[in-house]
């Protein structure tokens, strides 16, 4: 079964992105953006819902060696912006922003009546982006900045406590014009914060008996309204004409954390949320597309390798637990928010190899694949009559498996139930 957060994961790359497109296309009935009649100069404000997994490595100073890479949770969030962008030429932007969130980015244990959860609640992030315009309401932009963020640490025993990181945000993201002043966008970070080395301090632990190092990986779909959109732009080039009727090939690159849920019952019923993993991975997909007017379907095909891995450091070696390689079968479904760009949520068939390994002399230990499903969404754009490129988030669960038989012990003894949130940046050649 999935968990109640898995769910709020998964139903968030499609609900989200699809609720967002059905406000761009009402909008685009009502007011169509003009070509060169958008202002991308000024401020705007906005509001955003996204997904994501965390990544904790723990160390000690007094074990030199040891360490593990890592602790995950998973989770939801919501977000506020304010932002001020200026283009200092026809296709290139800057601009500085800064945004608020709350969120349920979570790892929890469960054993024997006791329950913790270490939950990431609230934080800020203010950074800058540049960008680039694709067509005159598309814009692609990078960014990057500082991050803090508040944590806290519950339990069922009356032992509580809760702490601070901070550290840097650095992503990518796509923004289109909707309206007059209306954008949506989506949008990847990665986040890295300082090593925390005293969080054992209330218990009177001396600092460096246990390190906190966590990353995060975070995907947002968002709505921004642009003071002042309306006056018009200073574009100077035309949005290519497109139509997406037609096989296609492509390419991506890509990022994002796995979470696996380890049970094990005769442990009093031990349930973690989870064991985490991060990396980056590449790949290759094909497929077809069908224009429908103002809508889009297509059929896709795609096969990656991936260097998601999580990792025990012990003194003289490691053990590994590696994603792979693997590949998807989708569909999708999506909505011209533009004459040139597509907002969309796919669907479909997932199928992952895992490898649990060890430094030499040991090697192999066991390695399995695993079906499951996947389900997202994106915004794709036009850069020519053949080309594309978009962004694109997925959320992944996979079938449980059952590790008791490979280690002597009776079924159900040990089990692991895998779960991926991923974003890529890809570009696609369309055949006329």
């Amino acid at each position: 079964m999935i968990s109640i957060k898995s769910a709020k994961s998964l139903l968030l790359g499609a609900a989200s992105i699809l609720a967002l497109g059905s406000v761009a296309h009402a909008a685009d009935v009502v007011a169509p953006v003009e070509t060169s009649g958008f202002n991308w100069s000024g401020i705007y404000v906005g509001f955003g819902v996204g997904a994501g997994a965390n990544v904790h490595e723990l160390s000690s100073d007094f074990i030199p060696g040891l360490s593990l890479n890592g602790i995950g949770g998973e989770g939801v969030y919501g977000e506020l912006t304010v932002g001020y962008d200026y283009m200092v030429s026809p296709r290139f932007l800057i601009g500085g922003l800064l945004d608020a969130h709350v969120g349920n980015i979570e790892t929890s244990l469960d054993v024997a009546g006791f329950d913790a959860s270490v939950k990431e609640t609230y934080g800020f992030d203010a950074g800058l982006r540049a960008g680039y315009l694709f067509t005159p309401n598309t814009l692609g932009y990078v960014l990057g900045g500082y991050s803090w963020q508040k944590y806290k640490l519950d339990t069922n025993a009356g032992f509580d406590f809760d702490w601070d990181q901070s550290g840097y945000f650095v992503g990518a993201g796509v923004e289109t014009a909707i309206n007059s002043n209306w954008t949506i966008k989506t949008e990847y970070r990665y986040t890295r914060f300082g090593t925390k080395d005293n969080l054992l301090a209330d218990l009177g632990a001396p600092d460096g008996t246990l390190n906190l190092d966590t990353s995060r990986h975070t995907f947002q779909v968002a709505a921004n309204y642009r003071f002042g959109a309306q006056n018009g732009g200073a574009a100077s080039f035309e949005a290519p004409a497109y139509n997406w009727t037609g096989f296609y090939i492509g390419g991506a690159a890509g990022a994002g954390a796995s979470v696996h849920q380890i049970n094990v019952p005769p442990l009093g019923d031990l349930e973690f949320n989870g064991l985490g993993g991060e990396g980056v991975f590449g790949e290759l997909n094909a497929g077809y597309d069908h224009d429908f007017g103002s809508w889009v379907a297509g059929v896709m095909v795609d096969a990656r390798y991936s260097g998601m891995t999580s990792e025990l450091k012990i003194p003289g070696g490691s053990i590994n637990l590696d994603t792979d390689y693997g590949f998807d079968v989708l569909g999708r479904v999506g909505m011209k928010v533009n004459e040139s760009t597509l907002a969309y949520v796919l669907g479909g068939y997932s199928w992952q190899h895992f490898d649990l390994n060890a430094s030499s002399p040991i090697g192999d230990i066991i390695d399995w694949g695993s079906s499951g499903f996947s389900v997202g969404g994106g915004v794709e754009t036009a850069l020519s009559s053949n080309m594309t490129v978009g962004l694109e988030y997925r959320y992944s669960q996979f079938a449980k498996k059952d590790f008791s038989s490979d280690i002597g012990l009776p079924d159900d003894t040990l089990t692991s139930k895998p779960s991926f949130h991923t974003v890529r940046i890809g570009a696609k050649y369309k055949f006329n």
